[in-house]
């Protein structure tokens, strides 16, 4: 299983989390990243961040980024989108 926690933070505390959980390994891990965006974003009403450049980096290194509000098209009221992987899926041979 490939889980994503996503977390609006604003003033330092948390205003809304949810975890997205996708099985099956018929995706590449970074296809699976961007679906858990998606779906993410759907649930907390929102329009899909854009990965930057920062976004991108911080995400390879530590498997956790934060979209601010630099990453969104329109005006946002929270400070920042936390968006982590908490478990990967493992293939067994």
């Amino acid at each position: 299983m490939f889980r994503i926690w996503g977390k609006i933070i604003k003033e330092n505390h948390l205003i809304k989390d949810s975890v997205i959980c996708l099985e099956g390994h018929d995706m590449t891990r970074t296809h699976k990243v961007y679906k858990a965006l998606e779906m993410l974003a759907d649930e907390f009403d929102l329009a899909v961040p854009v990965w930057l450049d920062s976004n991108k980096k911080e995400f390879i290194n530590h498997a956790r980024t934060r979209f601010d509000k630099s990453c969104f098209m329109e005006p946002i009221d929270f400070d920042y989108l936390d968006f982590q992987v908490i478990e990967e899926d493992h293939v067994w041979e």
